[in-house]
């Protein structure tokens, strides 16, 4: 039988035993390529960040990057195919806010985005904006809401997905207001339908709007950030043009199967982190319409935790049904 003091010097040795082969492994780390799986097609948001940051990292680290394109179900292919990745930091899953609202659409999701993963990084928002025909008579979010108000039901809002009909629908719930959400199956055809003239409005990410807002063939009438965004620095956001507190952001980011240990998250963090600091990166980035941001892993996911709940009770007050998947 082993003494009381040697078991403590035994559990001593365990400890640092554990330490050094916790700095070993934050060290060696990566000791070959990288998978970054995309839900999504090549060429969205998501890809592009993946894309900017692949050489930067392979210059940094030593280690191919390699993006793996799985689009399908709204991401959903993508995620269930990272989620059951082996958690040791060799595959990770490009990370968008429709991820967060999954949960209250569908029933028996091959995963569950706030516990399957952690958050590595925020690396940058897509700005989403509110924007009209030019033969609606709104110049501002005021006049939309009180048209809204005056003619209920009769505006009709394109929608590219799931995520862009619960943006309109928290928009709706806010202002107390019903406009009709008209289905189309890409954020493309849905900004095509509302310059031709097909529907009213619609909120539409900033990459896909800006040419239409510049050339006067759509109408700006806020940006759904918090803060207004400096691609646009002259539209106010939709909270300070009259409807408070609102506030629907399109984040993309970095996780990791959950069980990744610590220190390799810790790592790509921040060396994700330094990329996204690099001028050029940002130059890139905001040439595509995205804005370079920055959110450690806590925050990350607390932030993908408060959106999972936000968007449930806006699917709840639309009354939208869940489907099994």
């Amino acid at each position: 039988m082993p003494t009381p003091e040697l078991s403590r010097i035994g559990s001593r040795l365990w400890i640092v035993a554990g330490l050094l082969a916790s700095g070993a492994l934050a060290q060696t780390y990566p000791a070959r390529p990288i998978r970054v799986i995309d839900g999504f097609p090549a060429g969205g948001s998501t890809d592009i960040v993946a894309r900017i940051i692949g050489p930067k990292f392979q210059e940094g680290q030593g280690q191919p990057w390699i993006v793996d394109n799985r689009p399908g179900a709204q991401g959903i292919i993508g995620g269930e195919l990272a989620a059951k990745s082996p958690p040791d930091g060799y595959t990770l899953l490009m990370f968008t806010a429709t991820f967060t609202v999954h949960p209250s659409i569908y029933r028996n999701l091959p995963f569950d985005i706030a516990k399957s993963f952690v958050g590595v990084i925020q690396t940058s928002s897509i700005t989403n904006v509110l924007v009209v025909h030019p033969s609606v008579p709104a110049h501002n979010v005021k006049e939309l809401i009180a048209l809204a108000r005056a003619r209920p039901g009769r505006l009709n809002v394109a929608a590219g997905g799931t995520g862009p009909q619960l943006t309109g629908e928290l928009f709706n719930s806010m202002a107390g207001i019903k406009m009709t959400h008209i289905p189309y199956k890409g954020g493309a055809p849905a900004v095509a339908a509302t310059v031709g003239g097909e529907t009213d409005l619609l909120f539409a990410t900033m990459p896909t709007a800006i040419p239409y807002i510049r050339s006067g063939r759509l109408r700006a009438l806020g940006v759904c950030t918090a803060t207004r965004t400096s691609l646009l620095p002259e539209l106010p956001t939709i909270a300070e043009a009259g409807l408070p507190g609102y506030e629907a952001t399109n984040s993309v980011g970095v996780l990791a199967p959950a069980g990744t240990p610590q220190e390799i998250v810790t790592k790509l963090q921040q060396e994700i982190t330094r990329i996204l600091s690099m001028r050029d990166v940002q130059e890139r980035l905001l040439a595509a319409g995205i804005e370079p941001s920055s959110m450690k892993p806590e925050q990350f996911n607390d932030y993908i935790r408060a959106e999972v709940a936000k968007w449930a009770k806006v699917v709840k007050a639309a009354g939208i049904e869940q489907q099994t998947w």
